[in-house]
């Protein structure tokens, strides 16, 4: 009797806490996602793309074409270093300004 007591104490307490988390993940979900990555800001015209010999480039957005360069080129580094690419070798192969 005291077995068949404490398989339903058990169940009860599984299923509690099974409840508390999909009440929690239910309020994490409707939050709204931020950007991870900045983005290209209203009025950006120019853009650059920089890629390593091996590993993922880099693609930015800047209002000169230096700063678009720059960024794309930190941008490189990072993502290069990330997926196991060589980040010292990232160069700026595309750059150029919208009309």
């Amino acid at each position: 009797m005291t077995g068949k007591t404490a398989r339903q104490g058990w169940s009860w307490a599984l299923l509690s806490l099974l409840a508390i988390n999909l009440a929690l993940s239910t309020g994490c979900a409707r939050k709204t996602s931020t950007a991870r990555y900045s983005t290209a800001s209203i009025g950006s015209n120019c853009y650059a793309k920089a890629l390593p010999t091996t590993g993922e480039g880099g693609l930015a957005w800047g209002d000169t074409l230096s700063m678009a360069r720059q960024k794309s080129l930190n941008n490189c580094i990072r993502y290069a270093g990330r997926s196991g690419g060589t980040p010292d070798t990232c160069q700026v192969v595309l750059s150029e300004c919208k009309n």
